[in-house]
């Protein structure tokens, strides 16, 4: 039996704080005992909706873990400020969970790295994607060699914009982009830095940890925006080429109605293939034994391992690593993939895979 853990959420620059804090409240060995945002205003709607009472309630970070003793602190800032706030955090000594992407940058990636050693603690850095049932159930069936050796990856996501839709996917009516952080180059905004590294970490997972070679990319240039809504990638792996591909503002969100192209992954393997698109209720498969393909019902997933709080408490309460995308090696490889991708867009060139 898991022991009470006490759960405080920081910074709300990402929408996805208000999932993961409701999977906190859910979760039957959690206590909530703090958020903490510099604008109030970014708070209401857990206050509401966790029933929170106002002494869990800080806008001074500081003061919210020193008063709260979280065990676990959920950070969810914007993606440049990464590795800035797990050095404000870690020293205080909660573990943490940091809301995806890895950072935005290997050097800020291996700072908070860095911080986390000096904290004694642990760090996860939590992908969404992980938790989609068709995505475990391939990556089991490529563990089981059903398609062989895998050659390489399509993978293609999005949605709508960031703009278009808030926690639990709750849809929203956009504001200006100029006023949010996704789109301010300096705050690590674009879809790249945002949906890349899913694609990039998972399919380092899928790899077994796999490097590629070299990465060429390119992205669109949008009239009046600091940033790209759209990239492509190609990656040379010595077992042939992949494809990720990012984009916000996809006909309709994958949540709701898959668009075209589906977002998902396409798995190409020596003796056959599987298609895993998000949210779908099963996956596709090519083999051998059935080349013209199959539906196979996604894996249902279970505690302790159906969404990143319980994972994460029970890799704590057993002494278990982070493994796959969650883990720190695995993520740095995508990451180390993503700078590649920004500095070859930069240069309009293919570049050898940075190794920093």
């Amino acid at each position: 039996m898991s022991r009470k853990y006490k759960i405080a959420g920081i910074n709300f620059d990402h929408m996805h704080m208000g999932d993961l804090l409701r999977m906190a409240h859910d979760h039957p060995n959690v206590d909530i005992v703090g958020i903490c945002d510099e604008d109030p205003a970014r708070m209401q709607d857990a206050i509401q909706n966790f029933a929170l009472p106002p002494e869990c309630v800080f806008t001074d970070y500081s003061r919210c873990i020193t008063e709260t003793q979280p065990d676990i602190v959920i950070l969810c800032p914007a993606t440049a400020d990464h590795a800035e706030w797990t050095e404000k955090v870690a020293p205080l000594g909660p573990h943490i969970l940091m809301e995806k992407p890895f950072a935005a940058s290997v050097a800020d990636a291996d700072r908070m790295i860095r911080a986390m050693e000096q904290s004694g603690k642990r760090l996860m850095i939590n992908w969404p994607l992980r938790w989609v049932a068709s995505h475990v159930t391939a990556y089991r069936l490529l563990d089981d060699g059903m398609i062989g050796e895998l050659l390489n990856i399509h993978y293609y996501d999005g949605n709508r914009g960031p703009l278009r839709h808030g926690a639990d996917k709750v849809e929203s009516a956009p504001g200006p982009k100029s006023e949010s952080w996704f789109y301010q180059k300096a705050s690590g905004g674009g879809s790249l830095l945002d949906y890349l590294g899913y694609g990039t970490t998972l399919g380092t997972w899928y790899f077994k940890g796999k490097k590629p070679v070299e990465i060429t990319s390119a992205t669109d240039e949008p009239a009046g925006l600091e940033v790209e809504e759209h990239s492509i990638t190609i990656a040379r792996y010595d077992t042939g080429l992949a494809k990720f591909e990012t984009q916000w503002g996809t006909f309709t969100d994958p949540w709701v109605h898959q668009p075209q192209p589906k977002c998902g992954f396409i798995l190409n393997g020596s003796k056959g293939t599987i298609s895993s698109y998000d949210y779908e209720p099963s996956i596709r498969v090519q083999s051998e034994n059935c080349p013209e393909g199959q539906d196979i019902p996604a894996d249902a997933l279970l505690s302790p391992t159906s969404n990143p709080i319980e994972y994460f408490i029970h890799c704590l309460d057993e002494n278990l690593p982070f493994e796959g995308p969650l883990s720190l090696e695995t993520a740095r490889i995508g990451q180390q993939m993503v700078d590649t991708a920004v500095a070859s867009a930069a240069q309009k060139r293919t570049l050898p895979l940075i190794e920093a």
